[in-house]
């Protein structure tokens, strides 16, 4: 799988970014109670490439029971019910599904929604292809690049050649003038090399690098986590470039970056009371404080290839099926997505935090690593005031 659409992202660069983007500040409207920020559709399992940590544990071929082009059509208008969220488009490899561009044409020519596409780096991502998704209305790709040399991007995506061919798509991309983002998934194998990846996002031109930390779940498992002190030295670091970088930055199943970007504006405000608003979270202090932040199931919503509602493409536990219920009647009503829409479930000192609203830690690696979606996020270092 070539991207990481299956977590929610916190963008890094704040408000600026917020000021950038216009959905972000529109995000802080929606009641997530009501709707999603993010609806992710996996269209299939397929692909070619075996990802050492492939949350989909993606097979060569086609399932079976894949939601049909009918089937799907009828999602997406399900989907443009909620409002106007953003969709992702995903695998498996997308452009294994021969009704793709059809598709696309339908969410956004005929919807009115905004979608990205998350290819895998394989033969199939052609020039044409590309100016097909690009006319069908696709108005960001996401490309994979998990090492800054094509050994350690290769051995990730388990095919030789994968390196090389990721720069001649990311060549094409931009001479069809078609915007992409770069996605990193963040191990053991290439953390320390961030830096020479972070020179290549810069290079190619991308409009964003997404910094994806690892959740054990698929072909993951939780040897390839960097440890919980890392993951805070990464989130400083990361706040820190986004403060330089000519590109976003955002993290993905890192919502504890929230913290620590809070903590920074604080100190750079003299410990006074901050307001700060990113793609994903808002936050205030004072006695009537508003808050609000992305997370599993709250926010954020992920449709399976043959229909399983999850509140997380990391998080496999089915809240039902398209098929059979509508995605809002899930999204809303469902005792899952409802339990994780609720801070006073979580225990531990994710439940004692008093980031839990705006941050409420990876719901999914709590429950990769303990099992318990409603446990502290284990590669969260904080430890709150009792």
């Amino acid at each position: 799988m070539s991207g990481h659409p299956g977590g929610h992202p916190t963008h890094l660069s704040g408000q600026a970014a917020a000021e950038r983007h216009g959905h972000d500040v529109n995000m802080m409207r929606v009641d997530f109670n009501q709707a999603p920020f993010t609806v992710v559709w996996e269209l299939t399992r397929a692909c070619v490439l075996r990802c050492v940590h492939c949350r989909a544990v993606a097979q060569r071929t086609r399932h079976p029971q894949e939601l049909t082009t009918d089937e799907g059509r009828d999602l997406l208008a399900t989907i443009k019910s909620f409002g106007n969220p953003i969709l992702v488009l995903t695998g498996g490899d997308p452009l294994m599904r021969p009704d793709l561009t059809e598709l696309i044409r339908y969410a956004v020519h005929d919807l009115g929604l905004r979608a990205s596409l998350t290819p895998s780096s394989t033969p199939l991502v052609t020039k044409e292809r590309l100016t097909e998704v690009k006319e069908a209305g696709i108005k960001r790709l996401a490309m994979s690049l998990d090492g800054a040399t094509a050994d350690v991007h290769d051995a990730f995506r388990g095919f030789s050649g994968s390196f090389e061919r990721t720069m001649r798509i990311l060549a094409d991309l931009r001479e069809i003038d078609l915007p992409f983002q770069l996605n990193t998934t963040v191990t053991n194998t290439n953390v320390d090399t961030l830096p020479e990846i972070m020179e290549h996002v810069r290079a190619s031109g991308a409009v964003q690098w997404s910094v994806f930390f690892l959740v054990p779940t698929g072909r993951a498992n939780v040897d390839q986590m960097v440890s919980p002190e890392r993951h805070e030295e990464l989130m400083h670091w990361l706040a820190e470039l986004s403060e330089k970088a000519v590109f976003d930055i955002k993290s993905t199943a890192a919502p504890f970056y929230r913290r620590v970007a809070i903590e920074r504006r604080r100190a750079a405000a003299g410990g006074g009371p901050v307001t700060f608003a990113g793609a994903g979270f808002r936050y205030e202090d004072g006695l009537d404080r508003p808050v609000q932040g992305v997370n599993d199931g709250k926010g954020f919503v992920f449709v399976s290839h043959i229909g399983e509602v999850y509140p997380n493409g990391f998080l496999p536990v089915s809240a039902g099926n398209v098929r059979t219920e509508s995605l809002v009647d899930i999204y809303r009503d469902s005792q899952l997505f409802r339990d994780l829409r609720n801070p006073d479930k979580l225990w531990g000192k994710c439940g004692r935090c008093e980031y839990r609203d705006v941050c409420g830690g990876s719901r999914a690696r709590a429950y990769g690593v303990t099992g318990d979606m409603f446990a502290d996020d284990p590669a969260c270092v904080y430890q709150p005031a009792d």
